[in-house]
């Protein structure tokens, strides 16, 4: 069914189609008797698939990524396809237009995403007020940037104003300073920036008594000592892990005629191109933290071999993007189904 859906709506410009789909599912999950046939299509409930992470538990090991829901439009809908998390944002302190359309490319002969929105996002207060009015189904994470006018010697202001927003109301907090699209923004992955405002981060969630875990997102176009780096950022302010990764700036291993992409210009990676580089940077930095700390990994995962992947390179969760809109909701499905039939297999030896 959905391979027909998606032929058609493939067919259309992809960020109209996005915000089609988002108008659809809402209105579709609305119809009485529709949402417990669709949960019991997609959803599966399993002991062995909860997964504690961070002090949290969570249902089941499939998140969908940042930058899908980043308003916080269709938390309940989504978590009905059968995910055991929704990451929204990324959320900035003001809303922002973002970046110049067209800024969504598919890659067909990729089964890629080129993304450049640039954190389009209504803002934090908005966001906020429809987090209130909601009771939600699934974990929820919070994904927090900066604004683009704000310069880096200030954003850590800007992180702060949207963890004290979001913070009743999210599971989770996630840094996202690897986005590609925002001037500058990748700056702050380096050491001592990125030290200090995560540092901030922490006394703050201290001050206020909480005890909400935060994460980082980091790009898959660091180097080996970058990542070193980071090994040891996560160590020294203790925050609970990291999220690997965002999109890729790199081009070099793409199908896709290079003239297209170059007529696509500036933006993100997303998808299959993406699979092997997550997954080795999840490796990598499991093996130099020996699995101190916990990793989302997320890049490329298209079905349940790709998570068990992860995972075995030790990802304790994983999140999907690009693969839940080339192979649709039961994907999601698909993955826990392969992560049940794995810790079965564990579980009896």
């Amino acid at each position: 069914m959905y391979p027909i859906l998606r032929w058609f709506l493939f067919k259309f410009d992809p960020e109209k189609v996005h915000y089609f789909t988002f108008r659809l599912l809402g209105f579709w999950l609305k119809v009485p008797l529709v949402k417990p046939i669709w949960k019991s299509i997609y959803c599966i409930q399993n002991p062995l698939l909860e997964t504690t992470v961070a002090g949290i538990k969570f249902p089941n090991p499939v998140g969908l990524a940042a930058g899908f829901d980043k308003n916080a439009l269709r938390i309940n809908e989504l978590a009905a396809c059968g995910f055991g998390f929704i990451e929204i944002g990324t959320v900035t302190p003001v809303a922002q237009d973002g970046n110049p359309k067209p800024r969504l490319f598919r890659l067909l002969e990729d089964q890629a995403i080129i993304n450049r929105m640039g954190f389009n996002n209504d803002g934090a207060d908005v966001i906020v007020e429809r987090l209130k009015k909601l009771n939600p189904d699934c974990i929820i994470g919070g994904n927090i940037g900066k604004n683009k006018v704000t310069p880096n010697e200030e954003a850590t202001s800007d992180y702060l104003k949207c963890y004290h927003a979001l913070e009743p109301y999210v599971d989770y907090f996630v840094v996202n300073v690897s986005s590609p699209n925002t001037p500058n923004l990748r700056e702050l992955q380096d050491k001592e920036p990125l030290t200090q405002l995560l540092q901030a981060l922490i006394d703050e969630r201290s001050r206020l008594g909480s005890s909400k875990p935060i994460f980082l997102k980091i790009a898959p176009d660091l180097t080996d000592s970058q990542l070193d780096d980071i090994v040891d950022i996560v160590n020294e302010t203790k925050i609970a892990g990291v999220i690997a990764t965002n999109t890729t700036i790199e081009r070099g291993n793409l199908v896709t005629s290079s003239s297209k992409i170059e007529s696509i210009g500036a933006g993100g990676v997303s998808g299959k191109p993406l699979t092997q580089r997550s997954t080795q940077v999840i490796s990598y930095l499991y093996q130099k933290s020996s699995g101190s700390f916990p990793i989302i990994g997320v890049g490329g995962i298209y079905s349940g071999k790709d998570a068990i992947e992860k995972l075995m390179a030790g990802a304790s969760l994983i999140q999907v993007y690009s693969g839940f809109i080339y192979e649709g909701p039961a994907l999601v499905k698909r993955i826990n189904k392969a992560v049940l039939k794995k810790r079965k297999e564990i579980a009896h030896g």
